[in-house]
């Protein structure tokens, strides 16, 4: 069973049956322990989850065991996680870009104490969710493009149908950090929550050069595209106070120009907008 696992490599795609034949482990839940082969499976689900699993640069936080109430660090799987640098249980990492299909990441460990936050439960209550930094121990996350692609076409329909309040919770939940992974260049995973508040507080106006978007998108909605104003490539944050919606020809000029009074103006005009959303 051992060598099952010590044959599996970074991005091998696997179903539940396969995987649970690997590890010997339940066919379900986000957290499975396996006796037979002393392994915890974490699988962080970007398709069907209510947890807020992220990546901030190369530690995935994840969010612990318990889909209603408070979490506790004492539960099930939890106790697991929480003490894998002592108790000799391996942790490998899924991740789910398409629904039933499992890619594996890596044995990954715990890169700091695990953390408390307030999450929404799958009732949609405020509760305290455990979260638990956790880092590869060898390599670095690979993410197909198109699996990257699926997982940002689901969020962008979800994005849609939030609130101006979610949007900016979510925004604020993501931290400041564009997660990098490795195609064949690198490139950033940037938050939907943070690009489509940027563009539901523009109202279909261009952030600099203030006119209307210049056309609609095929569902009749005004087309205009997300820009950090300090570039993620230089540092910036992928937050909303570094996010506005710009028409594509004002996008372009930011990208080859990048003029410091534009900047400024951006700032301003950002800054100008969240206030206004927190009056």
């Amino acid at each position: 069973m051992m060598s099952k696992i010590s044959l599996l490599t970074s991005g091998a795609k696997l179903n539940n049956t396969e995987l649970c034949e690997v590890f010997g482990c339940s066919p379900q839940g986000g957290m499975r322990r396996s006796h037979k082969t002393n392994t915890l499976i974490i699988v962080s689900n970007h398709i069907k989850s209510i947890y807020d699993d992220r990546w901030v640069d190369d530690v995935l936080h994840y969010t612990g065991m318990g889909s209603k109430g408070d979490q506790s660090l004492t539960f099930q799987q939890n106790k697991t996680l929480a003490e894998s640098r002592t108790n000799g249980v391996a942790v490998h990492l899924f991740e789910v870009f398409t629904d039933q299909e499992y890619t594996y990441i890596g044995e990954v460990a715990l890169d700091g104490e695990p953390y408390s936050e307030t999450q929404d439960d799958e009732q949609g209550n405020p509760r305290k969710a455990y979260i638990f930094p956790l880092k590869l121990v060898t390599g670095e996350r690979q993410v197909r493009k198109e699996d990257r692609e699926n997982v940002e076409s689901v969020r962008v329909r979800k994005a849609k149908k939030l609130t101006l309040e979610e949007l900016q919770s979510l925004a604020a939940k993501g931290g400041k950090t564009a997660t990098r992974y490795q195609q064949q260049s690198t490139s950033y995973e940037r938050n939907i929550w943070v690009a489509e508040l940027a563009k539901r507080l523009a109202k279909g106006q261009c952030q600099l050069c203030l006119q209307p978007a210049p056309f609609k998108n095929a569902k009749g909605e005004p087309y205009l595209e997300t820009h950090h104003i300090v570039w993620l490539a230089k540092g910036g944050d992928d937050t909303a106070e570094n996010t506005v919606a710009l028409c594509p020809n004002c996008h372009k000029k930011m990208h080859i120009v990048d003029d410091a009074k534009d900047v400024e103006v951006l700032k301003s005009r950002s800054n100008k907008l969240l206030e206004e959303l927190n009056q």
